[in-house]
């Protein structure tokens, strides 16, 4: 199965399921929602899914769901960060004034 990226805001992350049956949490993204902005702070992989590619795939997933929803990204979290960098097409999702403290 296609590895599928879902929001859970009760627990205020996105979380990337993978595995044979397509139901087993390989990853996940949190973030901080307030105002109209959404704050990425942590993102992991779990060991068993290295390698794959499944990052990428989350951080498509969260910030490609944050445009949907019009919502202003802070990339705290290094690796989303990091994304936004290899992604250019993203940056527009980050504040302008905010982009030189992210280094975007």
């Amino acid at each position: 199965m296609e590895p599928q990226v879902t929001d859970r805001p009760e627990r205020s992350r996105y979380e990337i399921l993978a595995g044979d049956d397509g139901a087993e949490t390989a990853g996940f993204a949190e973030y901080h929602l307030s105002e109209g902005e959404i704050a990425f702070i942590h993102t992991e992989i779990d060991s068993r899914f290295a390698g794959r590619g499944l990052g990428g795939v989350l951080a498509r997933g969260a910030l490609d769901d944050a445009r949907t929803r019009g919502l202003r990204v802070l990339p705290y979290c290094p690796f989303i960060r990091g994304w936004i960098g290899k992604h250019p097409e993203y940056t527009d999702l980050v504040p302008e004034a905010r982009r030189a403290r992210f280094g975007l």
